[in-house]
């Protein structure tokens, strides 16, 4: 979990690539239910429309999927959701500055969220309402800065080595000296 634009589902789709896991990002299934995009839905019925929609959704895959999934930065605004998926998964916040979000998304047009005059003055105040709900809802928080998407997968198995979410792997063997 994260706010808009910190890397969850390129994040998630390589953790769930090397855990040999199946991903899910719940964006994709809201959009899959509504048969329309977020940023329509939103335009025409709303946001709270949206985040009952999206509160079945998590309920759904928060129940029944075994993976990594990758929530919409949302998510924790309903406190039903931020106990579900703490009660029922393993939950990462993917912690970003608002001046790093702003970097990476600050072309993409398919964020309804940040459709505003002033997206960074945006940002930075869902950053600060939402930062609090994050980490109250995750069992881990990984900052993510500015290293690469391989760095932050191999951060995250760590903690979830080190937590005992994941076996861990084996030490590599002692190079052997040669007589």
């Amino acid at each position: 979990m994260g706010l808009p634009g910190s890397g969850k589902t390129t994040i998630g789709r390589q953790l769930a690539r090397r855990l040999g896991l199946p991903f899910v990002d719940s964006d994709h299934v809201i959009e899959d239910r509504l048969g329309c995009s977020i940023r329509e839905f939103f335009a025409r019925e709303g946001e709270d429309s949206f985040r009952d929609v999206e509160q079945q959704v998590l309920d759904d895959l928060s129940q029944h999927h075994q993976g990594v999934l990758a929530t919409g930065g949302g998510s924790v605004l309903r406190e039903v959701n931020r106990r579900h998926l703490h009660d029922r998964g393993h939950v990462i916040y993917l912690r970003s500055a608002p001046e790093d979000v702003y970097r990476r998304v600050r072309h993409d047009t398919g964020r309804p969220l940040l459709q505003v005059d002033d997206p960074m003055g945006r940002l930075r105040a869902l950053y600060e309402a939402r930062d609090p709900l994050y980490r109250a809802t995750a069992h881990h928080v990984i900052d993510t800065g500015r290293p690469s998407v391989s760095t932050l997968v191999n951060m995250i198995i760590m903690q979830l080595e080190l937590s005992g979410q994941l076996p861990a792997r084996p030490e590599s063997p002692a190079p052997q000296a040669t007589p």
